[in-house]
Parts: C-alpha cells; structure tokens; sequence
C-alpha cells in the first residue's frame, strides 16, 4: 500500500501540470449508411510513420494498481494474447462498454483462460478512472466461479500521456473512426448562445437501424418519453426521455410521426445505454436514426421556453481505444465492435488461441508445395499457377491439406475490401479429363479483416491429383477489391491406427451434385444417378461441400435453416442441416476453430453453412454400409434440397446453394 501511495502522489504531481490539450479544427466527419470505416477523404499517416499490425512489439513497463506490469520479447513468446485498453470518458460506447452489467459479465466469464487485459486511460483522471475500472469488474466478479480472472486484469493508474513508452504511439498512429473508436457526437446550437453544446452519444445498434446521421442541421422537437406518435414533426429531431416503453416503440412512434430521427436522452444518474430491438421488433424494418445522450440541462430548459434549437452530428477521430500482442510478440488490430460489449474482446483472444495453434500444426512434418505466395486475386482471372507436384508416388500420401491464407493490400484492416464473397480453388490436372476445373476447396473472405489462415483437409480429392503437374485456380467475385492470396498443398501420413483403416487410401472419385437457384424448381434439377462399386473397393464416402446464399422472403439461403438430403438405394437419407442459420451468435463459435472476429460487418448471426472469414469445412459420411458392394450391382443416389422440409418456393428474389458433391472410393 505504501508503493501505490507513494505512485499516486506522483501522479497527482504529473496531472496539476498537465494544462488543457489545444486541439487544431476538428472535422466534421459522418458515418453514412454501410460506412465502418474513415472516409476516403480522412488524411492518415504515411507508411513507414509509425508501427503497424505484425511489427514485433518491443519490451515495456507500466505501473498498476497491484504493482509493475511488464513485458519484455527476450523471455520468449507470450503464454497468452494481450489486449491493451485506453478508456476515455468522452465516449459513449465506452461509457455503455463500461456501464452495463452483461458486458462486464462477458469479461469476467468468457476470457480465454491465458488471456491478459491491460487497462489504460487516456484521460487526466487515470487514477480515479483506474480505480473505477477496477471496481466495476470486482463487482462482476463477485457473485459467481470466475474471480481468478481478476489476477490477469491490470489497471494502470499512469495517464496514457504520461506512460513514455511506446504505446501512446500505437494508440494515437492507429487512431480511427467507427463503433469502438472515434468519438461520435452531437452538436446543440440555438439563436443566443455563445458556444455550441458538444455532448457524446451512442447511436443505436448498426445492425437493427441501418439508417445514419446525415450531415444536414436538423430542428429539435420535445416529445416527452415518445412512447405515443405526436402530431407531424415536420421532418424535426425528437428530443424524448428514456424509459416507459422500449426503444423500439420509441423510434416507431417518432417514425410515424415524421421525425427525422430520435435522440433518447437519460434520466439523471443514468448511463448511456446499447439501444437494441428484442425479439419479434427486430424484423420490424424502422428508416430513421437514433442515438443516445446524457441529458443536457441547457437544451432541455431551451426547449421547454419555447426556444428553437438546432441539433447535428459529427464524428470526431480519436485514439484507438484497443490494440494488442497476440502470442508470437506480434502487434495487432483488434477490429471492429458491432455493440458495447467486452464479448469482442474475448473473441479477438479467442482467434489469437486458434492462431498460435495453427502456427503449431504448421511445424508437423509434411511435404509441403507452394501454389501462390501473396499473390494477389482480382478479376474474371483471379489467381492461377501452375505447379509440379511430389515426384513421390502420391499414393505414399493420406492426408492432404490446404494451408490457405487471405491478406490485404496494406497491412492494416482498413485496406481491406469491404465485402464478403466466396473465393474457390479449382484444379485441373488434365485438360481432357471430366474432373478439370473440379471445386478443391472454399472460403468466404471477411469483412474488411485481413488475418484469415485456415488448414482444410482435403484428403479424400487427392486422387484427383492424378498428373505431375496440375493448374491451381483461386478466385472470387471479379468485381470484388482484391485480396493477397498464398495457398500451401501439404501432404502427409496421418497417425491413424487400425488394422483396416489405417491402410486405406482414395483412389477414385465420382462427382455427383451441383447446387443452383434456390426456387420451385430446384429440386427438379437432380434426378437418381446409377453408380458401380469399382473392384477392391473397401470403403464408400460421400463427400461434400455445401453453402447457401442470398435472401428470399424467409432469408434463404444465408439465414434461412435449410436441409440437404443425399438418399441412397431409396432407403438410407443422409441429412446434411444447417440449424444455426440465421441465429445471432452463430458464427461466434466457430471463431476458436478460426472464423476472423470482429469484422466490419455483421459477421455474428450464423449462416447456411458458412461464416464470414472462415473455411468451408467438407462434410463427409461413410456410406459402405448403405450400399451393395457386389461387383454386379448399381446402386442409386439422389439429392434434394429442402426449407422448413419443403421444396423451396419462394416468392421473390430466390436465394441460390453452391455445392460440390462427390463418392470418394477407397482400397
């Protein structure tokens, strides 16, 4: 206790000395509708002014609460990723960040278990804003199994201004714009007043009001708590209180009413909330913006005498407020948080996990062929190379993996594109053979990340590397900004154990199924096809790699359930479902297996059989059993596709599946 205090005299010391930051203009800068990201026009450093994303991070102390926090490269790579924090409380994501109960939680329970948070302020009251952060997580902790937690939280008492380290560097070098940086606010301005009022805001969720501010000076309206429509606002900002009914039923009613959007203001003592929908209220499609602010005493009293004020928004950048280390020492970007939540946080280490875990497969023997190496991907043609595979039988080979990577033109996120598309691997061994151009593997990029790295194992396709030299193909949507493309063939024995089982190996493959719009019609495509069991054949496989995309009426077949049925000899239904469809957090579980987190989109809400920044994973069925291994007799297969177990039928706009279906036989 006698070091803490004697720190916190010091930095009493160092803040009566810290005199008002002078700032130059500041710009009035808007996030429009499908914006994450600065403005083409927003100046940034140059290359080479500063670190960036993947530069090793040099060694560092900083002061805490409990006692010297350090970090030092020359002890080896970290057990654990480190996530470093700068608060501000000229935030209100921050503020909702820090304020609500389910994030804190989220912090507490759900941070990888090697996992460390440094906690920083940007603000002259980093001791009181230390003490508070400390606080609010204790308080998290308190009723439940995870306080060990606590001893990887460190709080720094040390204002970021004052750290003299690099950090303050970082923070300010990567400072940027959007939901979990920059500083969005509003401007109140009225006939008699000196000076504008600027209060922070909050807007609401990017994902339930897909509306945004526009640059344009609205009228304020007082509508008291907004819950009922008023009589027309004439295109007027509402001015209503929180609570009595929910956020959705405020913004409806103002909807209704002609506003142009709405600003909920709390009530004394209250914290800026997340302004969300619930349930049913989210298919609700709402076309103005919202946001929430503190209650501002002047605009209200203005208000109330009958004055006119004037009501605009603008987003000023600011420090970013998250960066990181992850396990190999390397500097990080932490990405884009859809809502105040520490979730994000958690998620990010959850991925830098799964990174240092690939790093670690990597390192197991393998013959490894390089395909392209950060080649870049664009247009009809894509990224193509020609390669000679081992002069080794391949037949020595069971196991063959694509060791894929998608980065970006720049090294940080904001280069990027801004999209997510379907990037495919075709190959062709033999120009004259059916298999030329066949699917090898596939990939949906991320929204404007650029660290996806994913091994997909492909085993069962190696036969249809059936020639010394085959042509690789990558490519996405032609009108798609480019990504940088490496891709890695790895060929290996696997572990595997069992008299029988061990010894197999693929030796043909017969395609079967594509996919196709989505409509009534679709399952009128695919009729039985006949197929033999070629001689000393031991086992049967199907193989197969499913996705669904665009939106119908029911959200098919992104976020619709559907179902995929590949029926042998009439009996045995083999059921491919995509049961996570279209929930909110679906993709969030698949980010330890290596979905990118914290992508510039709605990454989140699960898909039909894919996720954003991820492999899609080939679904595979031994199928021996289910059929007649006689050389004499055919059997039969068929494939349907099917929604709420119906034939599709939708009424606009059909969805379509991209599928590559195969029986791989093995002896």
């Amino acid at each position: 206790m006698a070091s803490l205090s004697l720190l916190l005299r010091f930095l009493v010391v160092v803040t009566a000395h810290v005199t008002e930051a002078r700032w130059g203009p500041r710009s009035r800068l808007i996030l429009t509708e499908g914006s994450h990201h600065p403005p083409g026009n927003t100046p940034s450093p140059q290359p080479g002014a500063g670190p960036e994303p993947g530069d090793p991070a040099p060694a560092f102390q900083v002061p805490t609460l409990d006692g010297s926090f350090s970090y030092d490269p020359a002890e080896g790579a970290l057990k654990g990723p480190l996530v470093i924090h700068a608060f501000t409380n000229k935030s209100g994501f921050l503020e909702s960040l820090w304020s609500s109960e389910s994030s804190l939680k989220s912090l507490v329970e759900g941070l990888p278990d090697r996992a460390q948070v440094l906690f920083l302020s940007l603000d002259d009251s980093a001791v009181s804003d230390a003490l508070w952060m400390r606080e609010q997580l204790r308080l998290a902790a308190a009723h439940s199994s995870w306080k060990g937690v606590l001893t990887r939280l460190h709080f720094s008492p040390v204002p970021v201004f004052a750290l003299g380290n690099w950090i303050p560097n970082v923070l300010y070098y990567w400072g940027c714009m959007g939901h979990n940086c920059g500083l969005s606010q509003t401007v109140f301005t009225s006939d008699g007043w000196k000076m504008p009022i600027v209060v922070k805001r909050l807007d609401a969720r990017y994902d339930w009001l897909m509306a945004r501010w526009s640059k344009n000076l609205y009228q304020l309206a007082d509508v008291g708590d907004g819950c009922e429509p008023s009589p027309s606002l004439g295109g007027a900002v509402a001015w209503v209180s929180e609570g009595n009914c929910s956020f959705f039923t405020k913004v409806q009613s103002m909807a209704k009413s002609n506003a142009s959007g709405v600003l909920v203001y709390s009530l004394p003592g209250n914290p800026i909330q997340d302004m969300n929908c619930a349930g049913n209220e989210c298919f609700f499609p709402l076309g103005i913006p919202a946001a929430m602010v503190h209650l501002e005493v002047s605009v209200a009293q203005a208000l109330r005498s009958g004055q006119v004020v004037n009501v605009s928004f603008q987003t000023t950048p600011s420090p970013n407020f998250f960066i990181s280390i992850d396990q190999q020492g390397a500097l990080a970007e932490m990405g884009w948080f859809l809502y105040p939540s520490f979730s994000f946080v958690n998620w990010q280490a959850q991925w830098f996990g799964f990174s240092a875990s690939l790093q670690s497969k990597l390192q197991s023997p393998a013959k490894v062929t390089p395909v392209f190496d950060q080649v870049t991907m664009q247009g009809d043609k894509g990224a193509v190379a020609t390669v000679d595979l081992p002069s080794a039988d391949l037949w020595d080979f069971d196991t063959l993996e694509l060791d894929a990577s998608l980065s970006c033109p720049g090294r940080r996120d904001s280069s990027c594109a801004q999209w997510d598309h379907t990037v495919q691997l075709f190959v062709c061994c033999d120009p004259l053979s059916p298999h030329c151009n066949v699917e090898l593997g596939r990939w949906i990029t991320a929204f404007r990340r650029g660290t996806g790295h994913w091994l997909t194992d492909v085993s069962p396709l190696i036969p249809l590397l059936d020639s010394n030299k085959c042509t690789f193909t990558m490519k996405t949507a032609p009108w798609a900004m480019p990504w940088v493309v490496s891709l890695n063939l790895r060929f290996s024995v696997s572990n595997q154990t069992g008299e029988d089982f061990g010894k197999l190996r693929p030796f043909s493959v017969t395609s079967l199924y594509s996919g196709g719009t989505f409509d009534k019609n679709y399952n009128k495509m695919y009729q039985p096809t006949k197929f033999p069991v070629p001689s000393s054949t031991k086992k049967v496989e199907l193989y197969a790699v499913i996705t669904g995309h665009g939106s119908d009426e029911n959200g098919c077949g992104e976020f619709c359930v559907t179902s995929h049925h590949f029926l042998i000899n009439a009996v045995h239904n083999n059921t491919r479902r995509f049961d996570s469809a279209g929930s909110a957090l679906g993709c969030t579980m698949r980010v330890k297996e290596g979905a990118v987190p914290n992508e510039h989109g709605t990454w989140l809400y699960g898909r039909g059989g894919w996720c954003d920044g991820l492999q899609v994973d080939p679904w595979r069925i031994d199928i021996t059993k289910q059929l007649n291994m006689s050389d004499f007799e055919s059997n039969a297969i068929v494939y349907f596709g099917l929604f709420n177990g119906q034939d599709p039928n939708p009424a606009q706009e059909p969805g379509y599946i991209i599928m590559s279906s195969f029986l791989i036989f093995y002896k």
